[in-house]
């Protein structure tokens, strides 16, 4: 839950970053995207080491590991922030 809800949110502030010209408002959203960012990629970590103690091939931390990924690949956002 917490990943799509972050996913979400990652979303909501690109759209947020492309529709505004405020500069305050800009860097509020490239902090906040930048906390997230980190924070979906903790749980990616932490995803990758329970699947590596399993050894089921179908399981909620195998699940886990392909959302973060597609929303880590979703949002690399960050560092294409000055290209937009």
């Amino acid at each position: 839950m917490e990943v799509d809800l972050l996913s979400n949110r990652l979303r909501n502030i690109k759209k947020s970053f492309k529709d505004t010209h405020n500069k305050a408002l800009r860097e509020r959203l490239f902090s906040e995207n930048k906390t997230i960012y980190k924070r979906v990629n903790e749980i990616s970590k932490i995803a990758e080491l329970l699947n590596k103690k399993t050894n089921e091939k179908i399981n909620f931390s195998n699940l886990l590991v392909e959302v973060t990924k597609r929303t880590l690949n979703e949002n690399k956002f960050e560092s294409n922030l000055f290209f937009l």
